[in-house]
């Protein structure tokens, strides 16, 4: 996805080289636990649930269902809340996914041999934003309820090194960044400026994670890049990506530290081609470093480091994106949980944080097709967002031991502290906006 003077392309999700700087560990897919040393678990804001699917000879079967809604006071006339991705639509309900998985997991408590895979679809809004280029595209063209294959792949657990070698192959969710796509391991229904606009959502290839000691843990792979597959319309270019990192587990587990880039080029050669630019030799970095902190039993704290940068970016000079968030869950009760986000997150060319009005604009942008409609800050200027999220998370008991359900409302204010004024814009261009923005949600998440 990438944007130039001919065609405004620009891609928010690309490939990136770790910048390793000091912040929390957990991502898209949570990374596994060294044998000897469990790493902090992703930070749970309740008590964690009972045991749901199931599980027929090893393969578990499992479903989920996300709904939502999303009000603005302000109800912009573009109908698009600024600055969000899959919470875009103002003063509207989504079913956001209905998530289907079947799954064999391996025993991270384990060194020997083993194999696994996963294989999960969804059906919703979200799949939008999260398709495989290449993948189930046009399925329903132009709708807001799309579908998506979230993950196909075969996994390994290989008996090298002190805590074992695991090795996945085929098309799986980012391991960068601290949010998800998956609803059930997020603190909050709105998203973070970094997981939207500065990292991938997931790849296709194969990625390793080598736990050589008790507290280390090295992660490596190759892939056709961000967001991509294979064929003319799965890899917007003829180059492949690649992921480098590495994870700490200290403080016997409760202090975790994930820095992860993913490289490579990302641009498309259909849209750079027209101008005489060799889309393979432009390269994009995502950077990220993830720290969590479990602080005492009921308080956990993560710390995002994020930075994202393209050398092609806008008429041909680099862009970067860089931020920071700061997350906090407080378990008040077994069943309530008190959440907090606050970011600050920079695009300096306004190149990266967009919104899509045409439901197939986030593939078409990245495939370097011309897209319907799609809302931009000013080009070229830059802007400095800062938000700041309050939350609940509620896993009220419910009378079947089959089923767990999170009931999670907040408030966001998303501020722009430059003149830009880029939020509720009367129209699909820069004109009447505000440089602040509130919004009220809520959604529900039933896993069964």
């Amino acid at each position: 996805m990438s944007r130039h003077t001919a065609t405004r392309h620009r891609t928010w999700l690309t490939a990136t080289l770790l910048a390793t700087v000091a912040l929390p560990a957990f991502a898209q897919t949570p990374a596994p636990a060294p044998a000897a040393a469990t790493p902090a678990p992703v930070p749970e804001p309740v008590a964690a649930p009972a045991s749901t699917g199931l599980v027929i000879e090893g393969i578990k079967l499992s479903g989920q269902i996300q709904a939502g809604f999303m009000m603005n006071p302000f109800r912009p006339s573009t109908g698009l809340n600024f600055g969000h991705s899959l919470t875009d639509r103002a003063n509207s309900a989504a079913l956001n996914q209905i998530l289907l998985t079947a799954e064999k997991k391996i025993d991270t408590a384990s060194t020997e041999f083993q194999w696994g895979f996963k294989v999960q679809g969804m059906y919703g809004t979200d799949a939008r934003f999260t398709q495989y280029l290449g993948v189930l595209n046009n399925v329903f063209p132009d709708s807001r309820y799309q579908f998506d294959i979230v993950e196909a792949n075969v996994q390994l657990r290989l008996p090298i090194f002190a805590g074992g070698m695991d090795l996945k192959a085929g098309m799986y969710s980012t391991p960068i960044g601290y949010e998800t796509i998956d609803p059930s391991t997020n603190l909050f229904y709105s998203h973070s400026y970094i997981f939207q606009f500065g990292l991938p959502f997931k790849h296709t290839g194969l990625l390793t994670t080598s736990y050589v000691s008790d507290t280390v843990a090295i992660y490596a792979g190759v892939d056709t890049g961000a967001n991509t597959t294979i064929g003319p319309l799965g890899d917007n270019n003829g180059a492949i990506g690649g992921i480098a990192g590495l994870g700490l587990t200290l403080m016997e587990g409760k202090l975790t530290i994930l820095g992860l880039s993913h490289f490579g080029p990302e641009n498309s050669t259909r849209a750079l081609s027209p101008l005489g630019v060799n889309a393979n030799g432009q390269w994009r970095f995502f950077n990220d470093i993830v720290v969590t902190y479990k602080a005492t039993e009921a308080l956990t704290l993560v710390t995002e480091a994020n930075w994202i940068r393209d050398n092609y970016g806008y008429t041909g000079k680099a862009v970067n994106g860089f931020g920071l968030a700061q997350y906090a869950s407080y378990a008040l009760t077994d069943t309530v949980s008190l959440n907090a986000r606050a970011e600050v997150w920079r695009d300096d060319n306004n190149y990266f944080v967009a919104s899509f009005a045409g439901n197939n604009d986030p593939v078409r942008f990245q495939q370097g097709l011309p897209t319907r409609r799609t809302v931009y800050a000013a080009p070229g200027t830059n802007t400095t967002y800062g938000s700041l999220t309050l939350g609940v998370t509620w896993k009220p008991e419910l009378p079947t031991s089959v089923a767990t359900l999170a009931i999670r409302p907040e408030i966001r204010w998303d501020h722009a502290m430059t003149s830009n004024k880029p939020f509720n814009n009367n129209a699909l261009t820069n004109t009447g906006g505000t440089n602040d923005n509130f919004t009220f949600g809520a959604d529900i998440v039933l896993t069964f």
